[in-house]
């Protein structure tokens, strides 16, 4: 029979003194941690949320800026093996620092991070998510794009590798890491921009797809549980004004484009009332959160895809998008007229983008006053901001101008705003 060896004196003197410290802790816990202590940890930072209309700022930002030379050196460095990942982040970080300083000197309450750490406005979705296959930038800049006299036409073929051939699985967040560094190194509100589920449409591919994703369908179906689960976890960071970017809905309804789209087996305005259901099932459910939704008609080496007003998209777009703000492009004659601003519900703001990213032309306040007085004639005053067209660098190509140029832009943006509103 098995006997238990019996305890020495030294396990005894031991366990007493175990004894004495635990209730030496008891006794200094009871007497010098307070109650409510657990309360004083600290939490995620939060920012007043934009919910209320009155609460929405009359200057706003659409996303991107144009890449400082030294960060676009340090990607082909980095690329190339030439410089480590940590020194390459250092790098990306002093362009953030440089796009924070830009918009808070030019007087904007919202700022973003000016995607500096993105090859293109929607690629970090690609980059974050296992299953996308072999993709480049022309992933993001297909198309046949039209310019001004400056830059002129340029046509660039869709990669003939594109198309899905895994199942998605998330590596990583998508913008966690952007939220959390723009959110410690600005007092204004940070804004997060994501891409539209529908806009990787382009990504699927009948002949190279179908193992993975035997539908269209299927395959947008998990793009979109990625990006409600990245809003998740944006909010739960403390973020609360998140944008969705969505400029393929102008160009699904532009008989340039329509062929693509229908080429994937539906007509545009099946596709667009898709892809609004999607876009409204990733925003679904998240009171704590304020959303924007920016459409324009491409934007790349300041070139455009598309023209035409917003006319075709009021009622399956403008009406059916539960987002808060509307940022509609409105820089030139290739937007059409304010009129159908008249069909905008009246729980949202619009957000026009009449500060041209094409061309350094310089608006005066003057001009964009009278402009934001037509648009009021369609539209509630108060519900009216101003921002850019569009982003000033939608890929590291960006548009072309010069730094200065930009930020020229942004400060007639915040001193329209001012000179407007107050």
């Amino acid at each position: 029979m098995y006997a238990a060896p019996k305890q020495s004196r030294f396990q005894d003197i031991l366990i007493i003194c175990l004894r004495q410290l635990l209730s030496v802790t008891f006794i200094v816990y009871a007497t010098f941690i307070p109650n409510d202590y657990p309360n004083r940890l600290p939490k995620p930072r939060r920012y007043a949320r934009l919910r209320n209309m009155s609460d929405l700022p009359h200057a706003d930002v659409v996303g991107s800026m144009i890449r400082p030379p030294e960060l676009l050196a340090a990607r082909e460095e980095v690329a190339a093996g030439q410089i480590t990942p940590s020194e390459f982040k250092r790098i990306e970080d002093a362009a953030v620092d440089g796009a924070v300083a830009a918009q808070e000197a030019a007087g904007f309450e919202v700022l973003t991070d000016g995607e500096m750490r993105r090859l293109s406005f929607q690629s970090q979705m690609p980059e974050a998510v296992d299953g996308f296959g072999e993709f480049d930038i022309d992933a993001f800049l297909w198309g046949d794009w039209r310019g001004d006299e400056r830059v002129g036409d340029s046509l660039t073929e869709r990669p003939a590798t594109l198309g899905v051939v895994g199942e998605l699985r998330r590596k990583r967040h998508l913008s966690a890491e952007e939220f959390t560094y723009l959110r410690g190194h600005t007092t204004r509100m940070p804004k997060v921009t994501l891409p539209s589920p529908s806009l990787f449409a382009n990504f699927w591919s009948p002949s190279k797809s179908v193992e993975a994703y035997p539908t269209l369908d299927a395959f947008l179906s998990d793009v979109a549980q990625i990006i409600r689960e990245e809003i998740e976890e944006l909010i739960r960071l403390g973020a609360t004004y998140i944008q969705l970017d969505a400029p393929h809905y102008p160009l699904i309804l532009d008989p340039t484009w329509a062929a693509f789209y229908e080429s994937q087996g539906r007509t545009g305005e099946d596709w667009v009332a898709q892809g609004i259901e999607l876009d409204n099932a990733v925003m679904d459910g998240f009171t704590e959160a304020t959303f924007a939704f920016h459409l324009c008609r491409g934007n790349q080496g300041s070139r455009w895809l598309a023209e035409g007003g917003y006319d075709r998209i009021v009622e399956p777009v403008l009406q059916r998008v539960n987002a808060h703000r509307l940022m509609l492009e409105y820089d030139d004659e290739r937007s059409g007229s304010f009129e159908p601003l008249r069909g905008v519900p009246n729980d949202k703001t619009v957000a026009l983008g009449l500060v041209t990213t094409k061309s350094p032309r310089a608006e005066t306040l003057s001009e964009l006053s009278d402009r934001i007085t037509e648009a009021s004639q369609h539209f509630p005053h108060e519900q009216l901001a101003i921002s850019p067209q569009c982003g000033f660098g939608t890929s590291i190509v960006g548009n072309r101008l010069t730094i200065e140029e930009q930020n020229a832009k942004l400060r007639v943006v915040a001193e329209t705003a001012q000179n407007v509103w107050g």
